[in-house]
């Protein structure tokens, strides 16, 4: 078999000198606090049961898609379960994507177009950064939930009086951001960027990949909690965090949807997902009505790690904790007590962030007890 080019290896060298290679991890039985699996659907054996008892009930028993959705893999449960999502969230229409990455990749890459400009948060998902790389319009990214620095970039694509109709200025203006973001588990001020979206009349989109099922009466999101819903362009839904499963959903308007299914090409020249992926899809949503119970304890559990903890950095209603420690080693280093202890806890390494800003990422579960969490961070200190 041929080597690999010379180029190449001399690029995993370079990672695995810098303590940066990445390797597939081997399953474990260690204590989670790693996963996305907030409310433990991913092995939640009530979800399982109902989605066999679904596919049965509908006599869908195939295993795949057999094309395209718009060639035949648009089973009936598609539909079904795009008008269920789209009612859940009071928008006009929700259209399914095999992923959240696919989605992103989707959405930024046909939407803003060659006159446009899209802003967006420096530390939105890569998914994000590269659906916009692939648009044909022109990019800014503004510091993280810097309401002065995105208003300051705004500010400079507004036509002055003395230069109208001289210096082309953007047909459209895209503001990008996600309600919880992956790493630090933070959120922006939404409530702002609306002012900002409406004073400069931009087009507002949101990823709310890990407030899905963690925010919200029922698990509805952010934006939906503070009721702005009418007011975003596009909201991004990811299945494959508290969901517990797979693929992806954009909301927006019905015009939206018909737009991307013409023009997004990660939906269009893709296998459509399995009627046993979307009955799962379709399942979760029902079960999130009914984990309110999960939610209130994955509330208890966060608040617990915070207050243990005493660290500003962490002070936020998400799941999602992050503890810097300098240095791939040094990270890698104290993950690897920690999994020797029976403690799942992943180190994030540059460059998937910034050199120097090496971390350790806690994902607190509803299913952790606070024994757990009390002698994780008494070995931590």
């Amino acid at each position: 078999m041929k080597s690999l080019p010379s180029s190449l290896l001399k690029k995993l060298e370079i990672r695995e000198q810098n303590a940066s290679l990445r390797k597939l991890p081997v399953p474990s039985s260690l204590i989670d606090f790693s996963s996305n699996d907030y409310l433990g659907f991913a092995n939640n054996e009530e979800i399982f049961h109902q989605t066999h008892e679904l596919l049965i009930t509908r006599n869908l028993k195939i295993n795949g898609a057999t094309g395209s959705r718009l060639l035949s893999g648009n089973h009936a449960l598609y539909t079904e379960t795009e008008e269920f999502i789209a009612q859940f969230h009071q928008t006009e229409a929700a259209l399914i994507f095999n992923s959240g990455y696919d989605a992103n990749v989707g959405f930024f890459s046909s939407v803003p177009q060659r006159n446009d400009i899209i802003l967006y948060d420096e530390l939105c998902h890569a998914s994000i950064r590269d659906g916009i790389q692939m648009s044909l319009a022109k990019s800014y990214k503004f510091t993280h939930n810097d309401l002065s620095a995105l208003e300051n970039l705004l500010s400079k694509f507004q036509p002055a009086p003395e230069t109208l109709g001289r210096n082309p200025q953007p047909e459209n203006i895209f503001i990008v951001t996600e309600s919880i973001f992956s790493m630090d588990g933070d959120s922006p001020d939404l409530e702002q960027m609306i002012g900002l979206t409406e004073k400069y009349n931009a087009y507002f989109v949101v990823d709310e990949a890990h407030a899905l099922g963690v925010i919200g009466e029922n698990g509805e999101g952010l934006v939906q909690n503070l009721q702005l819903q009418d007011k975003v362009f596009a909201r991004i839904m990811t299945f494959g965090k508290a969901l517990g499963c797979h693929g992806a959903a954009v909301l927006g308007s019905l015009q939206l949807k018909n737009y991307l299914i013409n023009f997004a090409r990660s939906f269009i020249y893709t296998t459509g997902m399995s009627p046993h992926a979307v009955a799962t899809i379709w399942v979760a949503y029902q079960q999130l009505s009914k984990s309110q119970t999960e939610r209130v304890q994955l509330i208890k559990n966060s608040t617990l790690f915070d207050e243990l903890l005493q660290s500003p950095i962490t002070q936020h209603p998400s799941p999602i904790k992050s503890i810097l420690f300098s240095g791939n080693e040094r990270v890698k280093n104290i993950a690897y007590q920690l999994q020797q202890n029976g403690f799942d806890v992943k180190p994030i390494l540059s460059p998937t962030v910034p050199e120097g800003k090496e971390r350790l990422r806690f994902c607190i579960h509803s299913y952790n007890t606070e024994k757990q969490i009390f002698d994780l961070l008494a070995l931590l200190s």
